[in-house]
């Protein structure tokens, strides 16, 4: 289990949208002409409209103690007539932020809730809706150039949630019979956080369930690089070329799990 406490997601998710809430008021072409290149095809506008819906869904999940899946219309449906100036975005963002975290610190961290991963209980959206504020806030921050970094402990607690959903039964399934195998005979990962002590992640795809752990062993392929980097790389928002991240062995093997494990992201 995680280290974060709740209310520490509740305070990150906050401090994340008011983050995404800067960048939308100082777009200087304004949030809906300004583009985001790490969600292609989408303005800061349509950005802000997803993490705002997102908020909103994942609030009322909380607030009901749904016990099955809940429209997702919200999140998906960015482009539909909504807020559009930075002052309406603005209010928005801080509403639907505001509105998540208070269902989530109501519920507390073990009422049971529908989830789109094993764990029924609220503490799950808590931490989902941390690690996807904090993204999107990465997106925004590479657009206006604002600094961007992902504390430790909230680092080394995405790659773990990244871990465990890379290691269900459907990342095998979701692939179809004539994709590439992604488990076999040798194949392992190594992740190696350069910047903290004893941060390692081991991936074995050597077999079914695939399977991970904390700890450092010779891999088939072995990454290096700071935490928010690693964090930034399994999301899409690194490559395994950038000047951050070191890459040794089969560079292949890693762009294949990455996309495989990253299966959830698409849903």
């Amino acid at each position: 289990m995680n280290d974060v406490s709740h209310d520490a997601y509740c305070t990150e998710i906050s401090s994340r949208a008011d983050e995404l809430r800067a960048a939308v008021r100082s777009a200087e072409a304004g949030p809906a002409a300004t583009p985001v290149p790490t969600c292609p095809g989408w303005t800061l506008t349509q950005l802000a409209r997803h993490v705002g819906g997102t908020h909103r869904w994942a609030a009322q999940i909380v607030r009901t103690q749904a016990t099955g899946p809940v429209p997702h219309d919200l999140v998906d449906d960015v482009s539909s007539p909504g807020p559009e100036t930075p002052a309406a975005l603005d209010a928005w963002l801080a509403e639907g932020a505001a509105e998540l975290t208070g269902a989530l610190r109501e519920a507390g961290p073990e009422a049971p809730v529908w989830t789109v991963a094993p764990s029924g209980r609220v503490r799950f959206w808590a931490r989902r809706m941390t690690h996807e504020t904090t993204l999107h806030a990465a997106d925004a921050a590479f657009v206006t150039g604002a600094p961007f970094a992902v504390r430790e402990d909230l680092a080394r607690d995405a790659l773990d949630e990244w871990m465990g959903f890379g290691s269900l039964p459907r990342v095998l399934e979701a692939a179809g019979p004539d994709a590439p195998p992604l488990t076999g005979p040798g194949r392992t990962l190594h992740l190696h956080a350069t910047d903290a002590l004893h941060a390692e992640w081991l991936v074995d795809l050597t077999g079914e369930p695939i399977t991970w752990s904390h700890a450092h062993e010779k891999a088939t392929v072995a990454v290096r690089a700071p935490l928010t980097d690693l964090v930034l790389l399994l999301y899409g928002r690194r490559t395994p070329a950038g000047s951050s991240v070191e890459v040794y062995g089969d560079a292949d093997l890693l762009t294949l799990w990455v996309e495989r494990s990253g299966f959830w992201l698409r849903k």
